[in-house]
């Protein structure tokens, strides 16, 4: 009988154990959400700006463009210690990425080939 009381008592344990890491993954989740959300609005205007001022063949033209769209940010680990960011912005089929860190753009290139 001791026994059985043991073994179901680890095992609310552990269902209470994964519903707190679950909830605990959840609620990070969102903090991260609104986190990207805001550094994502934070750099928005600064990419058009810079996207749009870029020296580049092929003109980038954020605010007369017939199809634009934000695809965001994104980071690349490129060793232990140096992550990248990029903020990809397209108007007409071109791509322009931002270096919000740099505060730099670069058209129709990909982040992950920058210097």
């Amino acid at each position: 009988m001791t026994f059985q009381r043991i073994v179901i008592a680890l095992l609310v344990l552990i269902v209470a154990g994964l519903g707190g890491i679950g909830y605990f993954e959840w609620k990070m989740a969102v903090q991260v959400r609104t986190l990207k959300a805001f550094v994502e609005g934070y750099v928005f205007n600064e990419a058009v700006l810079a996207c749009e001022q870029a020296k580049s063949s092929t003109p980038f033209k954020w605010n007369g463009g017939k199809s634009t769209s934000v695809i965001g940010l994104n980071s690349a680990k490129l060793d232990k210690y140096t992550v990248s960011a990029s903020y990809t912005l397209v108007a007409d089929s071109v791509y322009c990425d931002y270096d919000p860190i740099k505060r730099k753009a670069e058209i129709g290139s990909s982040f992950l080939e920058r210097e």
